[in-house]
């Protein structure tokens, strides 16, 4: 080898150790930003991971009061109803304390009429019965009759009395039947 060839050689060298110098000082600041952009990422999950966290304790601090207040309004639903109830009660306490017969009647008519008139208020309604054609729906029939005042699969007479609530039947009204 001439020492051209070898000048060459060291020049090409040179070369290659100058760009192999220059790539790995820009992969090296490339590992930096990575490492900067992990570091960032991984605060990035550690508030997305507590935020989590604690959303997941609001909500379990949610359900248990309103599983509180589902067994309180379960518990006192029906608070009003019973104090309108104890107007009637107490009514019927003053009317035995009557000494006169036509006192005491006229205080069981009012408690009477106090009643049905909470009653209604409720959505608690009568259902009609005597008079009416049969229906299984609203009465429940007892006995059957033959008449010939009344048709056939009508109610003849009512035994007691039936009750619904809104649409829904309480209590069927408890009837006698006319079959013919």
């Amino acid at each position: 080898m001439t020492d051209e060839n070898k000048s060459e050689t060291e020049v090409k060298t040179e070369d290659i150790q100058e760009n192999f110098e220059e790539i790995l000082e820009e992969k090296n600041q490339e590992i930096e930003q990575l490492k900067k952009d992990l570091e960032k990422s991984q605060g990035e999950t550690q508030e997305y991971i507590s935020l989590s966290q604690r959303l997941q304790a609001d909500f379990e601090n949610f359900k248990k009061i309103t599983d509180k207040r589902n067994k309180d309004l379960v518990k006192f639903a029906n608070e009003n109803l019973i104090k309108e109830f104890l107007d009637c009660y107490e009514d019927f306490g003053r009317a035995l304390e009557t000494e006169n017969d036509e006192d005491l009647r006229n205080g069981i008519e009012l408690i009477y009429n106090k009643f049905t008139d909470v009653l209604k208020k409720e959505g608690i309604e009568e259902i009609p019965a005597k008079g009416e054609k049969f229906d299984l729906n609203k009465h429940e029939a007892l006995m059957v009759q033959e008449s010939d005042d009344v048709e056939n699969g009508y109610i003849i007479e009512e035994l007691m009395k039936g009750y619904m609530y809104k649409d829904k039947v309480l209590k069927y009204s408890k009837v006698i039947v006319c079959k013919k």
